[in-house]
């Protein structure tokens, strides 16, 4: 199923703009500015929707998951 199926878990998976990306990944909305960082510098897996910086937080929570694998691989 595509995203444009009009499937309700895309739209629940589906952050829209760095404010609940931020909040998503770090409790905090004013911290858009650091999600805006990891953004350009292509550390964090996201997609534009014309302007708007977009995420799943399905994948975000993969992405932690690969960073903490990586981590502890290197420890």
């Amino acid at each position: 199923m595509s995203a444009n199926d009009n499937d309700p878990d895309f739209a629940q998976d589906l952050l829209r703009g760095a404010d609940e990306i931020s909040e998503f990944l770090f409790g905090d909305r004013k911290l858009r500015r650091k999600t805006y960082y990891l953004c350009a510098t292509s550390r964090l897996p996201h997609f534009k929707l014309g302007s708007m910086i977009c995420a799943r937080k399905s994948t975000l929570i993969q992405w932690v998951a690969e960073q903490e694998a990586r981590h502890a691989a290197n420890d």
